[in-house]
C-alpha cells in the first residue's frame, strides 16, 4: 500500500475521531497504529530507514485534523512545510511489525513550530524524530504563530523548545532562498 493511501485513509479516520470526540488539544499526543509493511523495508529486511519520516508525515497529517489545524490552513489559505528534522534509531521495525506512530508539538520560536514523532511498539521507544516546521500563505510569505494560534481560538502559546533543539536548528539551517547557496565540497 503506497504513502499516499496511507495518507488518506489517516485524514478519513482522523475526521471521523474529530467529529465524534472533538477537537484534539493542541499540546496532546497524537497515535496512529500502522503496520510495517512489505513497501517498508529494505535489503536487510526491516524498516528502511528513509521510511520513517514518510510515515510519521502520518502522525502530522493525524494531529494537524484533529486538533482542527488543517481546518485553519483551509479557511486562511495556508500550508506547512518542514525546514528541518532529525531522526534517531533505537531499534529496527521488522516486516508485519504493528507499531503506533505518536505525534505531539514541543514548543515554537519565533518563526517555526516543532513537533516530536515517536515510533513505538508497546510503549518503548524505537526512533524519534525532531521536526521544525514553518507555516506558509500560498500567496507567499510565513504566518505568524499569533495568528497562527488566533485563527484556531487559540489563547497563550506553545512553549519554548529545549536549548539544544535551537542550536540544532541553527547548525542545520540553509541560506535563504534570496541569497545564493553553491553546492561546493571542501
Amino acid at each position: 500500500m503506497n504513502v499516499l493511501w496511507r495518507t488518506l485513509l489517516v485524514m478519513l479516520r482522523a475526521r471521523r475521531i474529530r467529529s465524534r470526540e472533538g477537537s484534539l488539544p493542541l499540546d496532546a499526543v497524537s497515535r496512529v497504529r500502522l503496520t510495517t509493511l512489505p513497501t517498508d523495508i529494505d535489503l536487510l529486511r526491516h524498516m528502511n530507514n528513509g521510511r520513517y519520516l514518510s510515515l510519521f508525515d502520518l502522525g502530522r497529517w493525524d494531529m494537524t485534523t484533529r486538533t482542527g489545524l488543517a481546518d485553519a490552513f483551509r479557511r486562511n489559505r495556508w500550508y506547512a512545510v518542514v525546514s528541518s528534522e532529525t531522526i534517531t534509531f533505537r531499534r529496527s521495525l521488522e516486516l508485519w511489525q504493528r507499531f503506533d506512530v505518536e505525534t505531539r508539538w514541543i514548543g515554537q520560536d519565533e518563526k517555526a513550530l516543532y513537533l516530536e514523532h515517536r515510533a513505538t511498539v508497546d510503549g518503548e521507544v524505537y526512533a524519534r524524530a525532531v521536526v521544525r516546521a514553518r507555516i506558509l500563505r500560498r500567496g507567499g510569505g510565513s504566518v505568524a504563530n499569533d495568528e497562527l494560534f488566533a485563527a484556531m481560538g487559540i489563547e497563550g502559546e506553545l512553549p519554548d523548545v529545549d536549548p539544544w533543539i535551537h542550536d540544532w536548528a541553527a547548525a542545520a539551517a540553509l541560506p535563504s532562498t534570496r541569497r545564493p547557496a553553491p553546492s561546493t565540497w571542501s
